[in-house]
């Protein structure tokens, strides 16, 4: 039966490129899991935007001379061309500068206010005495009070996770010119975080499906007490409260980032002509996934359940799988000092099925995974190409050749051609389940491992060998082989979806792969075949040299 399913992705912030943990973190893994639901025949919205507010936006314009409208508008743009070249298919990417995402934004704020959930108090705000300026959170860096991790934000550790204010830094300074802050009073609202500790803490203990990294991060967090967090911040640049008396205060941005999950829904489905088919998905039977980095776990199984419990009538997460960290060549991504590989820059020089490739086979699901320029040029000449394309090119080559460019007719199956289609068929299966589950890595080896065991069987059947003395037997043969390519152009769909679409086409089979739905379809004998076409193209390994190069030159500039 089918089922409707929500699919939240983490909103980048729209101050530079994206990174390959970016994609590993998030996205990829999103995708996969719409894809997967979508050829299964379930009803999936799947949204993001760019979060275009807040101090991230502020701290690149100053850097570059330019309004944060600007920066940020050029990176989304930006991010929307990055998607359509990964073959990432939200349903909607917008953005928080929308009239919509403002109102909707505004109308949460208030709801919480009149409800009592929201309540104004003071807060310790950092002022540079030396830029003469009040500093947001993120303008204040120092050592973390938790893990001492000595680049902590005003706002989280991205070591540790936890979520801080300015104050609890120690050795807290100026980012932009170093100078300790001094602290003065600012009439804040806050979100009574602490009202639903215990509803919160019941709630999460139920949640036993979530990753064990998730579930156990929540659970501690909670079990050290939640303490109520302020939702504004003396900004100019963000959405306006909307309220009288505080015109130079904004809404925090990641209160009102996370409201872009609803405020996105809502969008698309004024955009589709349905102006409330958002709520089938918000009120009705509807599982909600959040995929994002494991440094916004808080965010979304602790603040935003809140706010939603808060609200009232709204679906609550059924499932945050949060990933660990992607590093590079054995170190952790830093944009500060320019470890990294920007997406724009690696798709203009590579292909990006290779790319889904590697870092779904290496996802950092419970824990750290590494990429490096050796590994993945090695996957993709080793498992690509030399496993999975060369299945299908020394298949469809021999069928076009010895079968007149079609799928042969089979006779009487022996016990390994049956063992190969209960192959293919189990695959499906076992793939399915852990795909449901957001078990990615070991969903794509299992059916890796299907092609793995199709060119076992060719080996062992031979049917070049035998094609002249037993026709029969090499058709039978050949018939099973595109039998277990028809099963991985859709096993392997999710993934890898440009080259399931071709091998579906080279096969004969008419229409897209996800209209076909998650089950085998074995070919029809007779039917056409297209002339086989190289799926994938092996990577010269002189690369592995000249991108580390250009690593260290990044790094060193």
């Amino acid at each position: 039966m089918a089922e409707k399913i929500f699919i939240g992705a983490a909103w980048p912030y729209a101050n530079g490129p994206l990174h390959l943990g970016h994609i590993a973190g998030a996205y990829l893994p999103a995708d996969i899991f719409a894809r997967y639901h979508r050829i299964k025949g379930d009803e999936v919205l799947m949204v993001s935007g760019s979060d275009q507010h807040g101090t991230p936006i502020t701290i690149r314009a100053e850097q570059e001379g330019r309004s944060p409208a600007e920066i940020s508008e050029n990176y989304h743009q930006e991010f929307v061309s990055t998607w359509q070249k990964m073959d990432i298919s939200f349903d909607i990417f917008t953005k928080t500068e929308t009239e919509n995402h403002k109102r909707i934004a505004q109308e949460f704020f208030l709801r919480l206010l009149e409800k009592g959930h929201i309540y104004k108090d003071y807060v310790l705000q950092p002022f540079c005495p030396r830029c003469r300026r009040s500093l947001p959170d993120r303008y204040v860096e120092g050592t973390c009070p938790i893990c001492g991790y000595q680049e902590a934000r005003g706002d989280q550790c991205d070591h540790c996770g936890q979520p801080l204010n300015p104050a609890d830094l120690l050795n807290g300074h100026c980012k932009l010119c170093g100078t300790e802050p001094q602290y003065i009073q600012s009439e804040h609202f806050f979100l009574a975080l602490s009202k639903f500790e215990n509803e919160l803490l019941e709630w999460v203990r139920g949640q036993r499906h979530w990753r064990p990294n998730v579930y156990n991060f929540t659970l501690k967090y909670l079990e050290g007490g939640l303490k109520d967090r302020a939702i504004t911040r003396d900004i100019n640049w963000g959405i306006p409260l909307p309220i009288p008396g505080y015109d130079e205060k904004r809404l925090y941005v990641w209160f009102e980032a996370v409201v872009g999950y609803l405020s996105a829904s809502i969008e698309w489905a004024n955009s589709t002509g349905q102006k409330d088919k958002w709520q089938e998905f918000w009120k009705g039977k509807c599982r909600h996934y959040y995929f994002i980095g494991k440094d916004n776990i808080p965010f979304h199984t602790i603040i935003w359940p809140v706010m939603l419990m808060g609200y009232g009538g709204l679906n609550l997460p059924y499932d945050v799988p949060a990933n660990e960290y992607l590093t590079l060549e054995g170190r952790k991504l830093s944009t500060s000092h320019n470890w990294a590989i920007w997406l724009p820059d690696f798709l203009s020089r590579y292909d990006a099925e290779p790319l889904r490739y590697m870092l779904s086979v290496n996802m950092p699901e419970t824990g750290d995974t590494d990429f490096s320029w050796s590994e993945f040029v090695r996957r993709n000449n080793d498992e690509l190409v030399a496993t999975y394309g060369n299945l299908a090119q020394r298949v469809l080559t021999f069928a076009c050749r010895q079968f007149g460019y079609q799928v042969p007719h089979p006779s009487d199956l022996d016990q390994k051609d049956k063992e190969m289609l209960a192959e293919a068929e189990d695959t499906l299966l076992v793939s399915g389940r852990l795909l449901d589950a957001c078990h990615f890595k070991q969903a794509i080896k299992t059916s890796m491992g299907l092609a793995q065991k199709a060119n076992q069987y060719l080996e062992i059947k031979s049917p070049w060998k035998v094609v002249h003395e037993d026709g029969s037997s090499a058709a039978t043969t050949i018939y099973v082989a595109i039998a277990v390519l028809s099963c991985l152009r859709t096993a392997l769909y999710p993934f890898l979806p440009r080259s399931s679409q071709r091998l579906s086409d080279l096969l004969g089979f008419d229409g897209e792969v996800e209209k076909n739905g998650w089950q085998l379809h074995l070919p029809q004998p007779g039917q056409q075949l297209k002339p086989p076409e190289i799926l994938f193209t092996k990577l010269d390994e002189r690369i592995v040299h000249e991108e580390l190069g250009l690593l260290e030159k990044n790094r060193m500039s």
